[in-house]
C-alpha cells in the first residue's frame, strides 16, 4: 500500500513588496539583490493575517480541487517555523477553523524543510495500517514576522506564503517512492532565532538587542545548503531505484538561485527540469515546495506517471528529499 498526493492548494498574502520597495528601506539595489538570489519581490503578509490563517486558506483550496470535503480528513499537520503561537499548535488552529474537531493535528518545526519532514511523517501515518486514509499536509510560514528589516543581508530574502497538499492510501504505482531526512544540530548557531523561547524569554533586553529577529551567516548557510541538497538527493534517487536522468522535474527549496543552480548541475539536469518561482516569491520556507507544486499544476506542468525529486535544507541545520511518482 503506496501513499500519494492527490490535491494541492496554496496561498499568499496580496500585498508584494519589491526590490524596489527594499531600496528604499535599507541601502541594497535590486541588481544586488537579483545577481546574489535571483529574487525580485516577494509576498507580505497583512496585519491580521498570521501563519494560520494562510494555512487556512491554502488548505481550503487543496480540498476544493480534490473534490473533498474537510469531513474527509483524518488528519491535520502543519509544517512551520512561525507558528502563530507556541500553543496551540498552527495545525490546532487549521482544523477548528476548518471545523474537524476530533482529528488528531499538530505541528512539525523542521525549518526551511518542514514540508518534506511533514510530508513524510504524514506517509508513516498513513502506511500503519491504523485506520487513517488521508490526511492534510501544510507548509506555511511568515518569515517577515522574524525578519529584521534593517538587516540588509537578510531582510532581502524572505516572504510569506502557505501550501498544501492532501495526501492518502493508495494501491497503484504513483505516490511516494523514497525519502531520505538529515540534520546536523551543532551547525544551528549559523541560522537561528535567539530569543523567545525558554533558553532567553522575552524580556525588554531581548527585544532592545533584537533578538526576537532571525540571524544567519550566509556565507556558511550557502556552503552546507548546496552539499546537502545534492547528497539528499543522489540518496533519495538511489533508495527509489532511479537514476538522475530519469527525474522529469527537480523542485526545490526556493531559498537562493544560486543554490538551485548548482544542485541541478550536480544531478546533469537541464534548467527546463527544475521549477523555479524564487524570483517572485522570495524564501518562503516551508511553504516554497508546496507553492511551486500549486503553480505547476495550474500550469498543467505535472502529468500522471512523472518523477519529481523534491529537495529543501534549513535551520536546524535539516535537509530531506522526496521522491514522486506523480
Amino acid at each position: 500500500m503506496g501513499v500519494r498526493i492527490v490535491s494541492v492548494g496554496a496561498y499568499v498574502p496580496e500585498r508584494v513588496l519589491t526590490n524596489q520597495d527594499l531600496e528604499q528601506m535599507v541601502d541594497t539595489s535590486d541588481q544586488w539583490i537579483v545577481e546574489r538570489t535571483g529574487i525580485r519581490e516577494r509576498r507580505i503578509a497583512a496585519d491580521h493575517e498570521a501563519t494560520s490563517d494562510l494555512a487556512y486558506h491554502a488548505s481550503v483550496r487543496a480540498l476544493a480541487r480534490a473534490g473533498l470535503q474537510p469531513e474527509d480528513l483524518d488528519m491535520v499537520v502543519v509544517g512551520t517555523a512561525t507558528p502563530d503561537m507556541l500553543f496551540p499548535a498552527t495545525a490546532c488552529l487549521v482544523q477548528a477553523r476548518l471545523g474537524i474537531q476530533g482529528r488528531p493535528c499538530f505541528d512539525v518545526e523542521a525549518g526551511c524543510p518542514g514540508f518534506v519532514f511533514t510530508l513524510e511523517v504524514a506517509r508513516a501515518m498513513l502506511s500503519l495500517n491504523n485506520g487513517y486514509r488521508r490526511i492534510l499536509v501544510v507548509g506555511a510560514d511568515t518569515l517577515s514576522r522574524i525578519t529584521d528589516w534593517t538587516d540588509r543581508n537578510t531582510c532581502v530574502l524572505f516572504g510569506d506564503g502557505a501550501g498544501a497538499v492532501v495526501v492518502e492510501r493508495h494501491d497503484g504505482d504513483r505516490g511516494i517512492l523514497a525519502t531520505v531526512l538529515g540534520g546536523d544540530g551543532t551547525l544551528g548557531d549559523l541560522l537561528y532565532l535567539p530569543a523567545g523561547g525558554s533558553r532567553k524569554p522575552a524580556s525588554p533586553e531581548t527585544v532592545a538587542n533584537r533578538e526576537h529577529y532571525l540571524r544567519m551567516e550566509g556565507r556558511e548557510v550557502f556552503r552546507h545548503a548546496v552539499l546537502r541538497m545534492q547528497e539528499a538527493s543522489l540518496a533519495a534517487l538511489e533508495k527509489a531505484g532511479l537514476r538522475p536522468e530519469e527525474v522529469d522535474w527537480l523542485v526545490p527549496h526556493q531559498a537562493n538561485w544560486r543554490i538551485i543552480d548548482a544542485t541541478a548541475k550536480r544531478l546533469n539536469l537541464p534548467p527546463e527540469k527544475v521549477y523555479v518561482n524564487i524570483d517572485r516569491y522570495g524564501n518562503t520556507s516551508a511553504a516554497s515546495i508546496p507553492l511551486a507544486l500549486d503553480e505547476m499544476v495550474e500550469r498543467g506542468l505535472l502529468r500522471e506517471g512523472q518523477i519529481v525529486l523534491l529537495v529543501a535544507f534549513g535551520a536546524g541545520f535539516t535537509w530531506g528529499a522526496t521522491v514522486i511518482r506523480w
